[in-house]
């Protein structure tokens, strides 16, 4: 059986991060499994029309390797892929990754983590889960859905072989994604049934293609780009501000959303039917420019409801609306809370992650969990915002468990955090997050797990989670070394 120091699970950002700042580190003995044939995670999966970052794009890339060249404000799925597959290349992440690889399971036998592996066992002191929370697509299970003659398919998993012009074709789903393709399809489609269980608020995207001239002269400035770099992150710390403490910030974003919806949208039937009923906030709020102008259009119907069944070629409304269709693409996220990882990955008890969380996720840090040594888990639970680039939130961690893992290779140590400091933490942050906007009462958004707790969100600034991860402290964590195992 092949043994390693380090196996770390996915080679999106954050595998790519942590491959790459554990060598920088010293730490040489890693391999990266990865179950796609490339890079890039979830902007390798997304390759739905439209699909974009709604974060800048200078705050939408490693701090490490910053480039000046971004050919849009808000980069695309493309252009996002080759950067980070350039970086992971660069750097030479792609001679440590085993593609094609699905980590089947993983146990720890009290010495070592024991993988079962798609392409045969594996052994590693340290596991590193950077699957991440965005890896698997949520289908929704609706009755006759599965017996649908038509195409069906999520916009993670979009079908490029389906010809969509002049189709018709039921959406389900406004989310993020939905927000982003449907105005791309809507010109094709000879009829689109938007069914919308929830309103969400959008904001008009300050996007544009950054001319040449610019791009030269932020090569050639480097102040000039760190100044609008600077610029871009204030901003988005505002807004960030407004979600740990919804007045007066969010008020007036609220008002910003409202004016933007009445100036858009002219038809009051419609209107009202895209006017969430909840303080903006407490969901994610989503960029669009054409998103509203495409559903006016005469070949969209939006339907305020969620979907009962699938009869045949019906799609079929909870309140009884009907859309006969030819294709059906759900805009349904994934399973955020509920990461298929954590079944797969079994502690010292025996027990799987799941099984331990039982629903309601919880790490120290959103990076270990008791009874699972020497594990960490990368963009882990109460580490999302609303507000800023998942990048910063990945290089803070990989600082710490790069550190933890220095430290625990250097002395032969098992590191186990106790239960009294994750206990102390998880009521920390709950208790924090009863006065953000992601807690308000009116709404249940994906933020919030089966039992009902916001298990996803990060309550402070983003200042203040780098602080929080820069400092590796021992004392947390059982710290048990080889010798006294044996001693033992």
């Amino acid at each position: 059986m092949t043994h390693h120091d380090v196996v770390i699970v996915g080679a999106g950002i954050s595998g790519i991060c942590a491959a790459i700042k554990l060598r920088e580190a010293g730490i040489t003995d890693v391999v990266v499994l990865e179950k796609g044939e490339t890079f890039g995670g979830t902007w390798r999966a997304n390759t739905y029309p439209g699909c974009a970052c709604d974060v800048p794009s200078r705050l939408y890339s490693f701090s490490f390797a910053q480039r000046t060249d971004w050919s849009r404000v808000y980069a695309g799925q493309a252009e996002i892929l080759a950067y980070v597959d350039g970086v992971a290349r660069e750097h030479g992440v792609d001679r440590v990754t085993r593609f094609g690889v699905r980590m089947d399971s993983a146990r720890w036998d009290g010495d070592t983590w024991q993988l079962e592996t798609s392409d045969g066992p594996l052994s590693a002191r340290f596991l590193i889960s950077a699957a991440g929370p965005w890896d698997a697509p949520n289908i929704p299970d609706i009755p006759g859905l599965a017996d649908f003659p038509g195409a069906v398919f999520h916009s993670a998993q979009w079908d490029h072989d389906y010809d969509l012009a002049g189709k018709r074709v039921a959406v389900i789903g406004t989310g993020a994604s939905a927000v982003q393709f449907v105005p791309e399809i809507q010109p094709h489609v000879a009829r689109l049934a938007l069914f919308q269980r929830t309103a969400h608020w959008v904001l008009p995207k300050a996007d544009h293609a950054v001319p040449g001239i610019e791009q030269l002269a932020l090569r050639r400035v480097p102040f000039l780009s760190r100044g609008m770099k600077g610029a871009e992150y204030a901003a988005m710390e505002l807004l960030g501000r407004g979600f740990r403490r919804p007045k007066p910030v969010m008020v007036a974003v609220q008002k910003v959303a409202e004016a933007y919806l009445r100036a858009v949208v002219r038809d009051p039937a419609l209107r009202a039917k895209l006017t969430p009923g909840y303080t903006i906030g407490c969901k994610r709020i989503l960029f669009s420019n054409n998103w509203f102008p495409a559903l006016q259009q005469p070949n969209v119907d939006v339907l305020s409801t969620g979907v009962r069944e699938v009869r045949g070629s019906v799609v079929v409304g909870a309140d009884g609306s009907e859309a006969e269709v030819d294709a059906v693409i759900l805009g349904t996220g994934f399973h955020i809370l509920d990461m298929p990882v954590a079944d797969h990955v079994h502690g010292a008890d025996g027990r799987s992650l799941a099984d331990v969380w039982a629903g309601s996720p919880e790490a120290y840090l959103g990076t270990v969990v008791p009874g699972f040594p020497n594990a960490f888990i990368l963009l882990g639970p109460s580490l999302g915002t609303g507000h800023t680039s998942a990048f910063q939130i990945v290089e803070a961690a990989t600082a710490y468990v790069v550190q933890a893992i220095t430290h625990a290779h250097a002395d032969g140590a098992t590191l186990d955090v106790r239960p009294d400091i994750l206990r102390a933490y998880v009521d920390e942050v709950q208790d924090e997050l009863e006065l953000t906007a992601y807690n308000q009462a009116q709404c249940n958004s994906y933020y919030r797990d089966v039992n009902g707790r916001n298990s996803f969100a990060w309550p402070w600034s983003s200042g203040a989670l780098v602080r929080r991860f820069r400092r590796f402290d021992p004392t947390v964590f059982t710290v048990t070394h080889v010798s006294e195992e044996i001693s033992a």
